[in-house]
């Protein structure tokens, strides 16, 4: 009993330490830049200094936070999915599929339609697009499995790399460069009514996601074992691929295809505070989250008036701690 409530408190406080990090981040990284910020002219709203920091820094740092938490979230559910930690959005096919929408947008110079960024219409047509493939598969053999998607993901992100590459080298020099920029993964300011759109995406899907905890604990052991404890494996697999497709598009709609924290964020969650994703999932959305937004930051001033792009400064981190990883699991393969 005394077990138990340890580990209940011990939860408690994780979660609570995640929601913390995550509100402080929205707090203070807005304040940090290539030029300083008065607080006395932010408070009586004088230019540039509140324009700059409402209008650019602010959207920057929720647009991180929501970023990075939904591929955190998508990272921690695929990884459940297929009961590898190494599983990543990447994995499934999802960020390929996205990307190429994105990309195919791009090229075709539709910057915004109907007044909403055209690579959001782009990404989610490609994510819908990869989704029907191995969705409408598992329909017609009537049941999904890790392995099925694993292995279409493999094969629909060979092929969009390749069909990015084409529509690269035939969109001209400027339209070019977007889509090498795209590809690089920033984060940029964007209006408040796109952050209210992905905010709206993150929450309904997320709660979808989080609702189905249980499932998600039961199908890291195996899906017989799932199974044989009444969850419906085809039917939750679905949801959840779907639910988590969904969110990645919207996300990397505006970010660009950022890699790595959907793997790092899910894996030290896993390793540091809990495997029980009733506290993985929200833990790895609020820590994910303010990763991205941390990482932005520091690229806005590490060799500032220049930027670096948060998706290097993440996978400068996430490069040398993937191959740590895998040097953690080979003396357990050889075994």
């Amino acid at each position: 009993m005394n077990n138990l409530r340890a580990a209940s408190n011990a939860s408690r406080n994780n979660l609570v330490a995640s929601v913390a990090t995550f509100f402080a981040a929205a707090v203070l990284l807005p304040w940090i830049g290539a030029g300083p910020i008065s607080l006395t002219h932010v408070l009586h709203r004088e230019a540039p200094d509140y324009n700059i920091l409402i209008q650019l820094r602010v959207t920057r740092t929720l647009l991180a936070l929501l970023a990075g938490g939904a591929l955190s979230l998508a990272g921690s559910l695929f990884q459940a999915m297929l009961r590898d930690a190494l599983a990543t959005p990447y994995t499934l096919g999802i960020t390929g599929g996205a990307s190429l929408g994105a990309v195919a947008v791009i090229a075709g110079g539709w910057s915004t339609i109907w007044g909403i960024p055209g690579t959001w219409f782009g990404a989610l047509a490609g994510s819908f697009s990869v989704m029907s493939l191995v969705v409408g598969g598992s329909l017609h053999v009537r049941r999904i499995s890790a392995s099925s998607m694993l292995l279409t993901g493999i094969a629909i992100n060979s092929v969009c790399a390749a069909c990015i590459i084409v529509l690269g080298g035939y969109s001209g020099m400027s339209r070019s460069f977007s889509i090498a920029h795209w590809l690089i993964g920033s984060i940029d300011s964007t209006s408040y009514t796109s952050l209210s759109v992905l905010s709206f995406m993150v929450v309904l899907l997320g709660g979808v996601i989080l609702i189905q905890s249980r499932s998600w604990n039961l199908l890291a052991v195996g899906e017989q074992w799932a199974a044989s404890r009444g969850v419906r494996v085809t039917t939750v697999m679905r949801t959840g691929y779907i639910a988590g497709s969904i969110m990645v598009a919207g996300a990397i709609a505006l970010t660009g295809p950022i890699g790595f924290v959907g793997l790092i964020v899910p894996h030290l969650v896993r390793r540091k505070v809990s495997a029980d994703h009733r506290v993985l999932l929200p833990c790895a959305f609020f820590f994910g989250g303010a990763l991205l937004a941390l990482c932005d930051a520091v690229g806005r001033v590490l060799i500032a008036p220049a930027e670096i792009p948060a998706g290097a400064m993440l996978a400068l981190i996430g490069g040398p701690y993937l191959v740590w990883i895998i040097r953690q699991r080979k003396p357990l393969e050889e075994a």
